[in-house]
């Protein structure tokens, strides 16, 4: 049978890249010595030592030097500081407080409703700003939008007929009125056949129709055309 020529190479290029521990492999760090094991507190941070000495300085004097005042608080007399701010400030105002039984409850007045202190404000009745900015801000907007809705009028108005071009229109279906009434007293009495019969119709539907426009254009002076 067929024997590739390759067939040694490949099996030697396998056999070269398999080795015995590839994957988990031996332990690569050293071993730990018994004597090293852990002891109590070893693993906790180790501070610095104290130097006690700097290039041959000392860090902090032992005494302070002669030029050295200490800080003297002072006693403060707290009886004549309350008595002198009592004496200066103003008085309490006297609480306001409404009885309500005989036997003397009774309970403040202003947590309680019945006094009234928002009608004292200076700006009592006063319409706040926001509502004020908000209103002429509301107008505004009306106002752009009227001025759109006119210009846009403006832009779809329609045009006015002039008397001249109304009064030519009028002769015109004038004359197109006697022509055609002329074509509908020209025909004959007895319509015996359809096509004299649908002849007659649309002549009359013309003549109703012209009588209607021409009705229309002496009856009003001002006409608008539509831009259709």
């Amino acid at each position: 049978r067929h024997r590739s020529k390759l067939r040694e190479f490949v099996k030697h290029e396998a056999e070269k890249n398999k080795s015995p521990w590839k994957t988990i492999g031996p332990a690569k760090v050293a071993v730990p010595s018994p004597n090293d094991f852990l002891q109590k507190r070893s693993k906790e941070p180790k501070l610095a030592p104290k130097k006690k000495e700097q290039d041959g300085k000392r860090l902090l004097p032992l005494l302070p030097p002669r030029t050295y005042h200490p800080v003297i608080h002072i006693k403060k007399n707290f009886i004549n500081k309350n008595a002198v701010a009592v004496i200066t400030g103003e008085p309490k105002k006297p609480r306001h407080f409404c009885v309500d039984t005989r036997q003397g409850d009774k309970y403040l007045l202003e947590p309680s409703g019945l006094f009234p202190k928002y009608i004292k404000k200076k700006n009592y009745g006063v319409v706040p700003k926001y509502v004020t900015r908000r209103n002429e801000e509301m107008k505004r907007e009306e106002e752009e939008y009227q001025a759109r809705v006119l210009e846009q009028l403006k832009k779809k108005a329609m045009k006015t007929l002039s008397e001249e071009e109304r009064t030519n229109i009028l002769k015109a279906l004038k004359k197109k009125w006697e022509e055609i009434n002329r074509a509908y007293q020209g025909l004959p009495i007895l319509t015996d056949t359809r096509y004299k019969r649908m002849h007659k119709e649309e002549l009359e539907l013309q003549l109703t129709q012209l009588e209607h426009d021409i009705a229309a254009l002496e009856k009003h002076k001002t006409i608008y055309i539509a831009d259709v």
